[in-house]
């Protein structure tokens, strides 16, 4: 059909302005965490001399599977100051499921999991996207970091490409801070510990335990996924007052 074409070569054609930017960001993220497994930068000259995986993605759009572990201990706030000073508060939690077979989806491009997971996380949390100061997404390749921030109402769809080439997503200089600890293209994916490390990290922002990489932020968001959005699970976690 005439229009799904159209839309198909824009979304072709954003992500492979950006897809790059966000890999070279990535990278900058995670010299800074002492656990991740690339600390080192990689300039936007490699990343696009890179092999192609899959047009348009090349090497550096995907993460590497790492081994790690992490862990996050959970209390009833009333009894949070009795094992430390500073916490963080758990506000905002939903999970949500879709179908693993992209083709089978209305809209290929839209993860169903991430908008179901993040309306019920903001609704349970009181806050919407633009009270989020810093955020976690599962950017096993590169398109999914686009593909969350646009179902979690960070950038309309198609968008998101834009806040990425206008620095919006950087951590120094960015309105919304995203994949502060290098994410899972830099810090690694140790499968079934990396959405407790995107907590993790969140937390760590929170509390100003994060070092090189802390950005001002009393509100986080982090979305792990599960295959290609079949599974995903929205937490949103503030400061404690």
């Amino acid at each position: 059909m005439p229009s799904s074409g159209r839309k198909s070569t824009s979304r072709r054609s954003s992500s492979r302005r950006s897809s790059p930017i966000r890999a070279v960001k990535n990278h900058k993220n995670g010299v800074d965490n002492p656990h991740a497994q690339f600390r080192k930068e990689v300039d936007l000259e490699t990343v696009l001399e890179s092999p192609i995986v899959a047009d348009p993605l090349r090497l550096y759009d995907f993460c590497p599977i790492t081994d790690g572990s992490a862990a996050l201990l959970f209390c009833p706030e009333s009894v949070a100051r009795e094992y430390t000073d500073d916490y963080a508060v758990v506000t905002g939690v939903d999970g949500a499921t879709d179908t693993q077979v992209v083709h089978e989806r209305e809209e290929p491009t839209v993860m169903n999991g991430v908008v179901e997971s993040g309306r019920g996380a903001y609704e349970m949390s009181g806050l919407g996207p633009a009270d989020i100061d810093v955020a976690e997404l599962h950017d096993m390749f590169t398109i999914l970091e686009f593909l969350q921030m646009e179902g979690l109402g960070f950038a309309e769809q198609g968008a998101a490409w834009k806040r990425v080439a206008d620095g919006d997503t950087e951590r120094d200089t960015g309105e919304l801070p995203t994949n502060t600890s290098g994410g899972l293209k830099s810090k690694g994916h140790p499968l079934g510990a990396s959405g407790v490390a995107q907590g993790v990290e969140i937390y760590e922002q929170l509390v100003g335990e994060a070092g090189p990489r802390q950005v001002d932020a009393d509100a986080g968001l982090c979305c792990n996924v599960g295959g290609f959005g079949n599974c995903v699970i929205t937490t949103i976690m503030e400061a404690a007052q």
